[in-house]
């Protein structure tokens, strides 16, 4: 709750207007003045959310519209984009294409910019390999922000596509998990016990798992922004499980969609029986709803 629903609130304001309004919130000793500072930061955040959706949404179409998929380093230039998105959208990117990626976004004066890395890239050091192209620039491997202007945006892109060495292997999507785990394997009483492993971070991962040949007996699209899916899975042995996958809705019907085409997909939307069968790498956990609990899958990634 406090990284995924409060956190998010209180960044928000930092991101699109000032962090004083967060500062004030938590300052407040008055309920009722409380309650109207936390409302005003909801629904600034869920501009955030809207904001971020919107420049995802652009940036996949100018890359799908343009050469900009054929780059081992992608750059991609929205200048109307809010500039502290751009990090968010950059990781989006990265993501879904699984290469380097850099947004940039047009200010006054300049161009600044975000950007996100895979493990084979190491972003810092191919940035210093070109540092005469910005006013400033500062990161690590895997993240990295600049400000550079406008003319040298496109010098930018074609340098950093001349230097690189990513090769066909090191785009390609990886990942690692710690075991093939059957879902009738998956209680209760494991996902309490896969709870004392944490805090989960750098040096104790979380783990990750995944099985095969799940039928989706039925899909559904949730969220105001239809940013989530609901499956209803069910293993060989006809053991189901609920899983979910967030904001993740577009990738995932286009897998489907392109697999097995729109009339499956049509019947798993619908709950009918239908031939969807995916791979799925998650995490297992306790769905808390109402006072009821239920065992679900977190998907995030599937084939």
């Amino acid at each position: 709750d406090i990284g995924f629903r409060l956190g998010p609130c209180i960044n928000a304001s930092g991101r699109l207007d000032t962090a004083m309004r967060s500062l004030s919130l938590l300052q407040c000793e008055d309920e009722e003045e409380a309650a109207k500072l936390a409302n005003d930061l909801k629904a600034l955040n869920d501009s955030r959310k809207a904001l971020t959706e919107q420049g995802t949404e652009a940036a996949y179409k100018l890359i799908e519209g343009s050469n900009l998929k054929n780059d081992r380093v992608m750059v991609v230039f929205l200048p109307d984009c809010h500039e502290s998105l751009a990090g968010i959208i950059a990781g989006r990117i990265r993501e879904k294409y699984n290469k380097p990626c850099f947004v940039l976004t047009k200010t006054a004066t300049e161009v600044k910019g975000s950007g996100r890395s895979i493990e084979e890239y190491d972003m810092y050091k191919e940035l210093s390999r070109i540092k005469e192209l910005f006013t400033k620039f500062g990161g690590h491997k895997l993240a990295a922000g600049l400000s550079l202007p406008l003319e040298n945006v496109d010098i930018l892109r074609e340098k950093l596509n001349q230097l690189t060495t990513l090769t066909d292997d090191d785009l390609c999507s990886k990942v690692w998990i710690d075991m093939q785990l059957p879902i009738p394997y998956i209680t209760k009483e494991f996902v309490n016990e896969l709870e004392k492993l944490k805090p989960f971070g750098k040096g104790n991962e979380k783990p990750c798992f995944a099985e095969k040949n799940l039928k989706v007996k039925n899909l559904k699209i949730l969220g105001k922004e239809g940013n989530v899916i609901k499956l209803s899975l069910r293993d060989e042995n006809n053991y189901e499980i609920p899983g979910i996958i967030f904001s993740r809705t577009s990738e995932f019907m286009e897998f489907v969609t392109n697999k097995f085409g729109n009339e499956e997909v049509k019947k798993a939307l619908r709950g009918m029986d239908n031939n969807i069968t995916i791979m799925a790498v998650f995490y297992p956990n306790i769905n808390e709803y109402n006072g009821n609990t239920q065992l679900q899958l977190v998907i995030n990634r599937f084939s």
